[in-house]
């Protein structure tokens, strides 16, 4: 028999066109033979579906949207779909006789066949950390009181399971005991690098314990500051790749199952990890423009590294048409950074158009002037050309509809090496979660894909925010291999100050670094939302309280 994964990109809220284009993949399946289609956790949704689901009108139009998916393919003889999506028991209060049921929410995957809804099984197993936040919105299966969720389906029998389920033994061992000759686990999990290789190792182990082959169906797409990379796949009992979906796009990957029970199927390449990092954030980019409909992006581009970079990944996504570059260059910016900003510009094709700030600083110095009598210039100042770029991109946004992407990169936000209001100002983050040292190795990794899009002048010249003469970043801050890797321990890793130091790296580095973490959170909470790439990025997975004296 055939079965078929559903690699399926969901607007988060959008019930009827999911339920559409869950219907088309599901004809589409069932017109290559397949019997079976399994689709992404909470595909009905779009995931994660947050505070919507506290929502009564969002529950019971999800109930209308599931019944409806399951009537519109009833004309498809033999056809089985497993689909993700909330759902509730018990029934609402009564206001004429005052009673109250509670109703339980659980992330729920249902068998719909023959126009209805013939079973659903409730996932038990509820993650609750890094951007997972389950436990505020669901209850575990354990409580609905509800038997596995197993299946015959042309003679074999399927056991389902949901995402986290598969990570515990018990939920597998339980849809074996009750029968299941293959398990399905539904899936929506968040990209960052090196989670497919994980959760493919994983799964072997998974398939290895209950002796059963396993066909993962996972979500694609962006939604916010999260990305998913697909990459659904079959694996035999022994825990080998038996069929692989893309990455990063969306896929209806058909799966044989031969008489002895063994799946077969194409096997796509595993990207390396600056091709997933590249992919990842295009595919944010492509889809927070896109599911939010704007017509185009506008860059400041600075000449440096990180706004060639966003530029380079915003054509990618969004094609040069759709984006804008505006050099504002200030009394101190250097003509490399003008001939480098027009070079890169040109080669990629953007509409690119060049406003000086240097009138517009002046007057703001003379309207200041009284106020900083007998005042030195400082980082004031240097405010005030970011802020003034700021406004006028913002400015262009509002009259054009197009989106700012701000250029910050995880190391600059860590440290607060950036300007409210102004390099800040912005609707999205695109590098956000992208250390420095990892912006120069994807430069130089998109320039090996074909043309040469970033001139190697950037890439190579000293890092600098050309806000006073002769600046640079190490002026302020330790070299960025060191940054990055104290970063890294202490913000993904939850490493101490001592164990930090412990690990070789110069107190005063550490310290210094560590210091600039806490005391920017302020920041970070004012910036736009950016790309989740790291198992911990300044979003979702980062929440810490602004006043704080925890120093160690």
């Amino acid at each position: 028999m055939k079965v078929a994964l559903a690699q399926f990109n969901a607007v988060v809220g959008d019930l009827a066109g999911n339920s559409r284009r869950l219907e088309d993949a599901a004809r589409r399946a069932y017109a290559q033979g397949a019997r079976l289609v399994l689709a992404p956790e909470l595909a009905l949704t779009g995931y994660p579906p947050e505070d919507l689901l506290l929502r009564p009108a969002f529950m019971q139009a999800c109930a209308e949207a599931l019944a409806a998916l399951a009537e519109a393919l009833s004309d498809c003889e033999g056809l089985h779909l497993v689909v993700g999506h909330p759902h509730q028991f018990g029934e609402r209060g009564d206001l004429r006789t005052k009673s109250v049921t509670v109703q339980q929410r659980y992330n729920a995957a249902s068998l719909l066949a023959r126009g209805r809804v013939q079973a659903t099984y409730c996932k038990r197993e509820l993650p609750n950390y890094q951007v997972f936040d389950e436990r505020r919105y669901f209850v575990s299966g354990r409580d609905a009181g509800l038997p596995p969720l197993v299946f015959d389906c042309e003679g074999l029998r399927f056991g389902v399971v949901i995402c986290e389920d598969a990570w515990f033994d018990e939920p597998a061992r339980l849809a074996r005991d009750a029968g299941a000759q293959v398990l399905c686990v539904l899936n929506a999990s968040p990209f960052h690098l090196g989670k497919a290789e994980e959760r493919q190792a994983r799964m072997a182990e998974r398939a290895r314990d209950v002796g059963l082959p396993l066909l993962f169906a996972h979500l694609v797409g962006g939604q916010d500051e999260v990305v998913f990379d697909g990459a659904s796949f079959a694996l035999d009992a022994s825990g080998a790749v038996a069929a692989r979906a893309a990455t990063f796009a969306e896929e209806l990957l058909i799966v044989d199952f031969d008489a002895d029970c063994r799946p077969v199927g194409p096997v796509a390449d595993a990207p390396d990890l600056d091709r997933q990092a590249w992919d990842a954030l295009v595919t944010g980019v492509r889809d927070y423009l896109g599911k939010n409909g704007f017509p185009g992006a506008i860059i400041g581009l600075s000449g440096g590294i990180d706004s060639a970079l966003v530029l380079a990944v915003a054509v990618d996504a969004l094609g040069a048409d759709k984006v804008r570059a505006v050099m504002m260059p200030s009394p101190y910016t250097a003509d490399i950074s003008w001939i480098d900003a027009r070079d890169m510009a040109a080669r990629l094709g953007v509409r690119y158009d060049e406003i000086d700030i240097a009138p517009m600083f002046d007057a703001f110095r003379t309207a200041l002037s009284p106020q900083f009598a007998g005042l030195a210039e400082d980082t004031t100042e240097e405010n005030l050309q970011a802020r003034i770029r700021g406004t006028l991109l913002m400015a262009l946004s509002n009259k054009t509809g197009a989106i700012v992407l701000t250029t910050g990169n995880k190391s600059e936000m860590a440290t607060g090496y950036c300007t409210l209001y102004g390099d800040m100002a912005g609707g999205f983050a695109v590098i956000k979660d992208v250390a420095k040292t990892l912006v120069y190795r994807l430069a130089n990794w998109r320039n090996t894909q074909g043309a040469e899009l970033i001139p190697q002048r950037i890439i190579t010249r000293a890092p600098s925010a050309e806000l006073r003469p002769d600046q640079t970043d190490q002026d302020s801050l330790p070299p960025y291999e060191v940054l990055d890797a104290i970063l890294a321990r202490y913000m993904e890793d939850d490493q101490s100050v001592e164990q930090i130091v412990a690990a070789g790296f110069e107190r005063a580095d550490v310290e210094r670094v560590t210091r600039l973490i806490k005391i920017n959170e302020y920041k970070r909470r004012q910036a736009p939302v950016g790309i989740r790439i790291t198992h911990r990025a300044f979003g979702r997975d980062w929440r810490y309280p602004i006043t704080s004296r925890f120093r160690a």
